[in-house]
């Protein structure tokens, strides 16, 4: 039986070491890169989560024959470029990570493919993106709303087009997409960035796979992109999955705010994803941080408190919903600036936070792009948290019983999309 809320207790104080599960990020980008290469791919600690099982079911049905080898270990058979079965429908649920970039792949494909996901992913944007793809023939349909899923696409009428322009100021899943598909054109092309690119980390990390796979995109500031002529994808024969940034966020701020000190492995400095940026956030609160190779240790400040902030967050947009809830344990009113991309998540998170973080007390103003929270003088006990489907609100919100209270979580099974055990892990670092 589904259970539709879960009680979190009060507790006092963090501490421990865990293991991260992979990258959301990283999982999803290096399966759709080792289906399209030449040879087969073993990708190593692969994130076991609804968005990953999203890309893995719409692999399966594009006949590509991944085999789950042991653990969290999976081999995926590369198609060399083309996927053999040219007429489909996925279900992508609300996984942008697969959405976005299946888009742009099956657009150059030359088959007839339906996308479509929960009511959230059809009310998420992806007008930028066909914008762009209809520039090299790329031809798709909307079924509904323009500008937003559920997609048809139809074979291309490839051109010889050497620029393609696409809007980076929604969301940088559209030039990720991009980037990811154009090498199926065999043809050089140059990307230019219209607007300011936002959430450039995370691009970083598509850059970095493809790198990995074969393909080295040449930029130019973050202006333009050029890909070269005859590029393919060609399998690295192992493909390691580094443990998710963004999650580790939870358990640092857990030992930041809770004494500490709580290690998360998995994660270090060598990490190509951006939300480690989130370390030194976290050290602009007067948190005491450290980092190796492939961990990073986090302890509470020697005053205690949290010290206010006021940040620019564009280039770490989920990692800074963790520090929405640490603006609760600071020493005065905190502002969190350029979120405009959390409006067009897996729900509108700047009026969520707002709604939820006022539930425990705080003083919150809410602006197109700018949260502006003033801590509770006192944490309200028994707030009811609701979490609109979103991973990230549950996992954020759990933070919150470090005060001192106890929280009920509603629809807690949303975690799912990226952290099944989560609860369970945050329990052992709070027991």
């Amino acid at each position: 039986m589904k259970t539709d809320f879960l009680d979190l207790p009060a507790v006092a104080s963090a501490r421990g070491v865990l293991r991260l599960p992979g990258s959301k990020s990283i999982s999803n980008r290096a399966l759709l890169l080792a289906a399209l290469a030449r040879g087969d791919t073993v990708l190593h600690d692969l994130l076991s989560s609804d968005d990953v099982d999203r890309m893995l079911d719409a692999l399966r049905t594009l006949a590509v024959d991944w085999q789950h080898v042991a653990g969290d270990d999976y081999r995926v058979p590369g198609c060399g470029g083309s996927f053999s079965v040219r007429k489909a429908d996925l279900f992508l649920g609300n996984a942008g990570t697969a959405f976005r970039p299946l888009t742009a792949v099956l657009a150059l494909m030359g088959g007839e493919y339906r996308l479509h996901g929960v009511p959230r992913m059809h009310e998420r944007p992806i007008g930028d993106l066909v914008d762009a793809l209809r520039q090299i023939g790329a031809r798709i349909d909307y079924e509904g709303q323009d500008g937003f899923p559920p997609l048809r696409i139809h074979p291309p009428q490839l051109g010889e087009t050497p620029v393609v322009r696409v809007r980076g100021d929604v969301s940088s899943q559209f030039l990720t997409g991009l980037l990811m598909a154009l090498p199926l054109t065999g043809r050089a092309v140059r990307v230019d960035v219209e607007g300011e690119l936002i959430s450039k980390p995370y691009v970083d990390i598509t850059l970095a796979l493809m790198r990995q796979f074969g393909v080295d995109v040449q930029r130019d500031g973050w202006r333009s992109l050029s890909l070269p002529a005859n590029a393919a994808y060609v399998s690295p024969g192992d493909c390691f999955v580094e443990g998710d940034a963004s999650s580790a966020s939870y358990f640092l701020a857990a030992g930041a705010i809770g004494g500490g000190p709580v290690r998360v492995e998995g994660v270090g400095r060598d990490s190509v994803q951006g939300d480690v940026a989130f370390v030194q956030a976290l050290e602009v609160l007067g948190a005491t941080v450290s980092m190796g190779s492939n961990w990073i240790e986090a302890s509470a400040p020697a005053s205690g408190r949290l010290r206010a902030f006021d940040m620019d967050l564009n280039h770490i947009p989920d990692a800074a919903m963790t520090l929405a809830i640490c603006a609760l344990f600071a020493d005065g009113p905190c502002r969190l600036r350029n979120i405009a991309s959390w409006r067009v998540k897996e729900t509108d998170r700047i009026s969520a936070m707002a709604i939820e973080l006022r539930k425990l007390g705080a003083t919150v103003e809410e602006g197109a792009d700018f949260l502006q929270i003033t801590p509770p003088q006192e944490f309200r006990a028994g707030a009811s948290i609701d979490t609109y489907d979103d991973h990230r609100m549950a996992m954020c919100f759990s933070l919150a019983t470090l005060g001192g209270v106890p929280l009920r979580i509603m629809d807690p099974g949303c975690v799912g999309k990226t952290f099944p055990e989560y609860f369970a892990r945050w329990a052992e670092v709070t027991a």
